[in-house]
Formats: C-alpha cells, sequence, structure tokens
C-alpha cells in the first residue's frame, strides 16, 4: 500500500498509473500531453506564474496528483512560499466566491418555485 502522505511517492505512482493507462488508451494521454505543452508554448506567462495558476487550479479541482506534480514544478521555477501562500488564497476566494454566486441561484429557484406554487 502506498503512502500517500508522502508526496514524491505519489508523484511517481502517478506517473507509473498514467504510463499503465496509457497503453490502453494512448490517443487520451497523447491529446492530454499535447494540450499541456500547448498550454505552455504561447511565452506571454513565465513557468513560475504558470505554475501557481496550476497549483491555484488543482485545488479548486481537488486533484492530487496535480498537488504533487505542480508542487514541486513550482518550486522549481522558483516560486516561494510565500508567493505560494498567496496564489492559494485566490483560490481559497475564488471557491468562496463561487459558493455565494451558486447560493443566489438557489434563492433564484426557490423563488421561482414559490412562486408557481398555487395557494
Amino acid at each position: 500500500m502506498a503512502d500517500w502522505s508522502d508526496w514524491n511517492e505519489r508523484r511517481v505512482h502517478l506517473g507509473e498509473s498514467i504510463g499503465a493507462y496509457a497503453k490502453l488508451a494512448p490517443d487520451t494521454v497523447s491529446g492530454f500531453i499535447a494540450l499541456d505543452k500547448a498550454a505552455a508554448k504561447s511565452g506571454h506567462l513565465d513557468a513560475k506564474t504558470r505554475e501557481l495558476i496550476a497549483l491555484s487550479v488543482a485545488v479548486t479541482t481537488r486533484c492530487d496528483g496535480c498537488i504533487s506534480v505542480h508542487a514541486e514544478a513550482a518550486l522549481k521555477a522558483g516560486a516561494t512560499k510565500e508567493e505560494i501562500s498567496e496564489a492559494l488564497s485566490v483560490a481559497i476566494a475564488l471557491n468562496a466566491g463561487a459558493a455565494l454566486v451558486y447560493s443566489s441561484r438557489v434563492m433564484d429557484a426557490v423563488a421561482q418555485l414559490e412562486a408557481r406554487q398555487p395557494e
């Protein structure tokens, strides 16, 4: 059984698992790799900024594999713990904002449903 508290082990296991999956669905994995490379190709964002965004998205999508890969990449790109923390604060705020927006949608639905109920 893998020790999922070891992020390096998790990243290694993920690489092995994706390698095995690639044998079953090579077009899917090669398509993902092409998409990933295309996202880094524009040259408008530096590697550190891309990795900070990737970590924030990893948090919002709850992707442990993404965290293990992009945490290492962010550090290699020169991101500090403080920069990572600030990027994660943005992810936290966005998740809270999304909950607020969807809460207003629930209230809109409730109001609409109440208006349709017979008196």
